[in-house]
Parts: C-alpha cells; structure tokens; sequence
C-alpha cells in the first residue's frame, strides 16, 4: 500500500515555478541594449502566467493549465531567442565591452539551459499532468536510467530534466539519457545550437579571441 501511494504521488511543481522565476532574474543580468521592450515587461507577464496555470492545476483543470504552460514557455523561448539574436547582430559593431558580451553569453546559456529542461518535463510522456496518473514511468521521450532497471516506483521530475538539459548545453549531447522521439531530438538540436552560439561564438568574441 506504502510503495502505491508513494508511486502515485503528485509531483511537486515548485522547481518548475523557480525556474522560470530565474529566468526572469536572468533577463536583468543583460545589456539593456539586449532585451526586447521595457526590462520589467516579462516579470509581469511570467507572474501572471505562473499565477493562473498554479490556480488551474489546484482546481483540476488540467488541460487549461497545459495549454497556460505552453504560452508561458513559448513567451520565455521567444524573449531569449530575441535576446540572443540582438547579441549576434551587434557583434560586428563592438558595441558591447567584453565584460557584457560575457555577462550576456552566461545570462543566455543559463536561460537555454532552465527553458529547456522546462519544455521536456512539460512535454515528456504527456507533461508533468499526464504522468501523475501513473504509477510508473516506463516509456516517453527519453530513455532514463531508471527505466531501463524496471523500478516501478520511480517517475522523473523536474531535476531530471533539468540535469538532461544542462548536460545538452555543456557536452553537446544527452550523454546517460538517450533519445528516442523526433520531437525530442529536432529541441535538442535547437538547444545545442544556442549553447554553441553563446560559449563559442560570443564568450570568445568577448575574449579576443575570435
């Protein structure tokens, strides 16, 4: 009885909440030359967010709270991608001191990292909504250590994802999770991409070296 209680348990949302909250944080580490809009407009917005999706999901209306999810993750997404491509477009014109440019790469890669661990635990195995109505988690988008050892108690939350995504963002690949769907792939392809852009291409700029 004690071990189906345990594997049925609601997942805890919170680290999801101070992800995005960081995100937020994040965004005032840039350049203002580097954020799109006012540099309050995304906390609101994100408060808002987080606000009605948590209201939601107490009530039991799940598909709503999804659906809010989406346009919180998506509203993130776009802000850092317009963040990140501004950076790329001014790097020509020197614009930015190399303590900015690096401030910059380290905000943006910390972000890519927490919006995307974000989207795979909301995507994975029908997001976090689906998986609390099982017992166990034995097939998704990723293929977890755990799964593969069969424990029938075990499902992932937030921190798994969290460490795919960092290990995405530093080796490039999802080294101990392997990959199965296409959807997966074609994010981590994106996230790599990011990554690459902001440690590579715009870290070394600020150093001089490129």
């Amino acid at each position: 009885m004690v071990s189906t209680l345990q594997s049925n348990r609601a997942e805890p949302r919170w680290p999801a909440i101070l992800a995005m909250i960081a995100v937020v944080g994040l965004r005032f580490a840039l350049p203002p030359a580097l954020r799109v809009g006012p540099d309050w407009v995304l906390a609101p917005v994100v408060g808002i967010l987080l606000l009605l999706a948590s209201a939601l999901h107490k009530k039991g209306r799940n598909r709503a709270n999804q659906i809010l999810g989406y346009i919180l993750l998506a509203t993130v997404t776009a802000d850092m991608v317009a963040s990140l491509s501004l950076l790329i477009t001014r790097l020509p014109s020197h614009r930015e001191t190399p303590r900015e440019l690096l401030t910059a790469a380290a905000g943006i890669w910390s972000s890519n990292v927490l919006v995307f661990a974000s989207w795979y635990w909301r995507l994975d195995s029908g997001g976090p909504n689906a998986r609390d109505r099982r017992k166990s988690h034995d097939s998704g988008a990723f293929l977890f250590p755990q799964m593969q050892m069969r424990d029938q108690n075990w499902k992932p939350g937030f921190v798994d994802y969290l460490f795919l995504a960092f290990n995405t963002s530093t080796a490039f690949s999802p080294t101990d999770v392997p990959v199965l769907s296409h959807w997966a792939k074609v994010m981590m392809i994106t996230q790599s991409f990011i990554s690459l852009g902001t440690v590579i291409i715009l870290a070394a700029r600020a150093v001089n070296i490129l």
